[in-house]
C-alpha cells in the first residue's frame, strides 16, 4: 500500500493545476475508495492521444483503488462544448452521438480496467430533467458569471453570436458531477471553468465540492495546436500500429519530450540522455504497445526501420479497388468524385489537396503536384502519402 505522499507524487506528475492540493491529500486520508470522474463528449467517432492523457490519469486511479466513472456526454455532445470555441460547433443528431459512443466504449478499454470501469451516459439524467429543475440549475450562475469566460468574453466583444443553449453547457456538466457525488473529477486546462463551476454546484446542493484535477492540452503533430481531429494532427488509438509509430516519428524532438512527460511514466533527464533518433522510436514503440500486443509493437518499429532507415518497401501493403463505371483512364480530379478519400484513408478533399501542393503525394516513386495525373485502368499503382502511409491501388469495373 503506498503512501500518501507517494500517491501524491503518482498522480501529480503531468498534471497543469489541482484545486487544491490540501483537498486532494484530505480526500486521499479518507481511507475509502474515492469517486472518480471524466467526461467525454462523443463528437468524433476516434479516441486520440490527446484523450488518453486523461485516460492515463484515470487508470492511475483505478490502480491505487478507487471507482472510476468514464462518463460519455451523449446529451450534452448535442449542444456541443463552447470551451475554446470562437462560434457555435454545429449540432450534432442523436444518431450521431450514439454511433461516436458505441465506439468509445470500445476504445477506452484499450487503457482503463473494464472490472474497475464504470460507463455512464449523462442522458440517463439529463433527459428526463423537469422544467422546475432546469429552472433551479439556472438560478445558481449568473450572465456576468458566464460573460467573465475568456471564449465567451472575446465573442461577445467581437459581435459573434452566442446561443442560450452555450450558456447552459458549463451548468449542465457541473450537473453531473453533482449526480455522480464526484470526489474528484479530471479534464484538460481549457475546461477549468467547467469544472470549477462544478465545485460550487456540489456546495449548494450540500455536497463536499470535488476535487479538480487539470492535465494540460497534448499539442497535435503539427506542433502548434491542441491534437483535434477536425485539424487533422491527430493520433487515433485505433489506428493500426504501422500508422500510429509512423506519426509519431514525424514529431519535433521538442515535442517528442511533451509527449513522454504526459503520455509515459519514464525518467525525462534519462530520455534527455539519449539520441533523439533513439528516444523517438522508444517513445513511439511504448505508446503502440499500450493499445497492441507487444509483438506488434516490435513489428512496427522493424517496419519503420526497413522504409526509413534501409529505404526498402513495407511488406504486406495494402491494396485496394476503387469501383470505376468504365475501363478508360482517370484523372485524381475524378478519383476525387469516387472514393479515392476513403481508399487512401485521408480526412477530406481538401487535405488531398493541401497534401499535392506540399509534395506530399508519390505515385509509383513519382511526386505528383497536379490534379490532373492520369490513373490508368487495370494497372498497379503504388501510392505513397506522406512519409509513411503505402497504399496499393487499382482500378477496377
Amino acid at each position: 500500500m503506498l503512501s500518501i505522499e507517494e500517491q501524491l507524487k503518482l498522480i501529480r506528475r503531468g498534471t497543469s493545476e489541482i484545486i487544491s492540493d490540501d483537498d486532494l491529500k484530505n480526500k486521499l486520508k479518507k481511507n475509502r475508495p474515492l469517486v472518480i470522474k471524466a467526461g467525454f463528449d462523443p463528437t468524433a467517432a476516434d479516441i486520440h492521444l490527446g484523450h488518453s492523457v486523461i485516460l492515463r490519469k484515470l487508470r492511475l486511479f483505478q490502480d491505487l483503488g478507487h471507482i472510476v466513472y468514464f462518463l460519455i456526454g451523449d446529451f450534452t455532445a448535442r449542444i456541443g462544448d463552447p470551451s475554446g470555441k470562437d462560434k457555435q460547433r454545429p449540432r450534432l443528431s442523436a444518431k450521431e452521438v450514439l454511433s461516436n459512443a458505441q465506439t468509445y466504449k470500445k476504445q477506452v478499454f484499450k487503457i482503463l480496467n473494464p472490472k474497475k470501469t464504470r460507463v455512464v451516459f449523462n442522458s440517463k439524467w439529463l433527459i428526463n430533467l423537469p422544467s422546475e429543475k432546469i429552472l433551479d440549475l439556472a438560478s445558481h450562475i449568473t450572465i456576468a458569471q458566464l460573460l467573465a469566460r475568456a471564449d465567451f468574453s472575446d465573442r461577445y466583444k467581437n459581435g459573434r453570436d452566442i446561443s442560450l443553449l452555450e450558456f447552459f453547457y458549463p451548468l449542465l456538466q457541473a450537473y453531473d458531477s453533482v449526480e455522480l457525488r464526484a470526489d474528484i473529477e479530471l479534464g484538460g486546462i481549457d475546461q477549468k471553468f467547467n469544472l470549477l463551476l462544478a465545485r460550487e454546484l456540489q456546495k449548494d446542493f450540500g455536497q463536499e465540492p470535488q476535487v479538480v484535477i487539470m492535465t494540460p492540452l497534448l499539442v497535435g503533430l503539427d506542433g502548434v495546436n491542441k491534437m483535434s481531429k477536425s485539424l487533422g494532427n491527430y493520433v487515433s488509438i485505433n489506428e493500426p500500429p504501422q500508422e500510429i509509430f509512423g506519426k509519431l516519428m514525424s514529431i519535433s524532438d521538442e515535442l517528442m519530450i511533451k509527449f513522454y512527460e504526459t503520455l509515459t511514466n519514464f525518467d525525462i533527464n534519462e530520455v534527455k540522455k539519449m539520441h533523439p533518433l533513439d528516444a523517438k522510436k522508444k517513445l513511439a514503440e511504448f505508446i503502440v504497445s499500450e493499445y497492441y500486443l507487444e509483438a506488434e509493437a516490435i513489428r512496427a518499429r522493424e517496419c519503420f526501420e526497413k522504409i526509413f532507415q534501409k529505404k526498402e518497401l513495407p511488406q504486406n501493403m495494402e491494396e485496394k479497388i476503387i469501383k470505376v463505371e468504365s475501363e478508360k483512364e482517370f484523372s485524381l480530379n475524378e478519383l476525387l468524385e469516387l472514393n479515392l478519400i476513403s481508399t487512401l484513408g485521408i480526412a477530406s478533399k481538401n487535405e488531398f489537396r493541401r497534401l499535392l501542393s506540399q509534395g506530399a503525394v508519390s505515385i509509383n516513386s513519382e511526386t505528383v503536384t497536379s490534379l490532373d495525373y492520369k490513373i490508368s485502368y487495370a494497372r498497379e499503382y503504388l501510392f505513397k502519402i506522406g512519409k509513411k502511409k503505402f497504399i496499393k491501388i487499382k482500378l477496377k469495373v
